[in-house]
């Protein structure tokens, strides 16, 4: 009795460390280019 309850613990120990370990899932950054705004150069320039 007291084997199968070290090996239900065994069991429950390892699919949480599976359960938490799991979570290489990498995340995207986007990055937008920046724009400058138009200066005001006179009419006739």
């Amino acid at each position: 009795m007291a084997k199968r309850i070290q090996f239900l613990a065994l069991v429950g120990f390892v699919a949480t460390v599976a359960a938490c370990g799991n979570s290489g899932q990498e995340e995207f950054v986007v990055v937008e280019p920046i724009s400058v705004e138009p200066v005001y150069t006179g009419k006739y320039k």
